[in-house]
């Protein structure tokens, strides 16, 4: 078998004798800069004697014990899995259990959330609201199934009186954010939601292609564009359910 050594400094040492260099990062890198996460990430959820393995690790494909973030049982997985999975064992059931059944579909505000807001749905936002009330004090919605692990999403924008959700999407500096695996992932968010009654509006801009029936593909944003969204929502709950939270016009100004 032939040593391969890696761009990102994964794999074999360059200088050992016979090593191929490839000038590309290793698998579990590219699969960690795809779906937006990092290896300390990785290396915070490995169980400690793994660590310096997972350290050094280039294949997906690798198997390794993991700690549940809810103190259940350690779970083997692969690091794919880990990835682009939903989590434990207990995890999954109890996101099922009709108790957590009863929180499914409520939104609610989730203290110390951090995510990357870009400008452009800081902007979205603020165009929104010149057309719509928004509600200020949500963040998240409870599933009712595990979404990376968790019993929750966090959609850029919730309007919990239609319960619609507003994503945006577009492939970022790198041209390639919101394909493959985090297409995967959008798709599977917004199926999650689906299931607990809300409706998924996003705006696919900067090449992508529509996602689903709910799609707005556009080049950019622009108040056409939003004017779009608000119109979707009246196709979605009606023209009754979104006047009831419009912005009249001596508002707006």
């Amino acid at each position: 078998m032939v040593s391969v050594s890696f761009q990102c400094g994964h794999g074999a040492a360059r200088e050992t004798e016979g090593v191929l260099s490839l000038r590309r990062p290793c698998p579990l890198c590219m699969l960690i800069d795809e779906t937006h996460r990092s290896r300390d990430e990785l290396l915070r959820k490995v169980a400690p004697p793994q660590r310096a393995s997972l350290a050094g690790e280039t294949r997906i494909g690798a198997e390794y014990q993991w700690r549940c973030p809810r103190g259940h049982d350690r779970y083997v997985a692969t690091v794919s899995q880990v990835l682009t999975g939903t989590g434990c064992a207990k995890c999954r059931s109890g996101a099922a259990a009709p108790a957590a059944r009863l929180e499914a579909g409520v939104a609610f505000m989730k203290p110390g959330l951090r995510t990357a807001t870009s400008m452009t749905e800081q902007r979205l936002r603020m165009m929104l609201a010149e057309r719509i009330r928004l509600h200020h004090r949500v963040n998240a919605v409870h599933i009712a199934r595990t979404f990376f692990g968790r019993r929750e999403v966090w959609p850029d924008i919730l309007v919990p009186q239609l319960r619609i959700a507003v994503e945006y999407d577009d492939p970022g500096r790198s041209r390639r954010a919101h394909l493959g695996l985090k297409e995967a992932s959008d798709l599977e968010k917004d199926e999650a939601l689906n299931e607990v009654g809300w409706e998924v509006i996003r705006i696919r801009a900067g090449g992508l292609e529509a996602l689903g029936a709910n799609s707005i593909v556009c080049r950019s944003l622009t108040s056409a564009v939003v004017d779009e969204v608000v119109e979707r929502m009246r196709t979605l709950r009606g023209d009754d359910a979104v006047a009831a939270i419009a912005i009249a016009a001596s508002e707006a100004s």
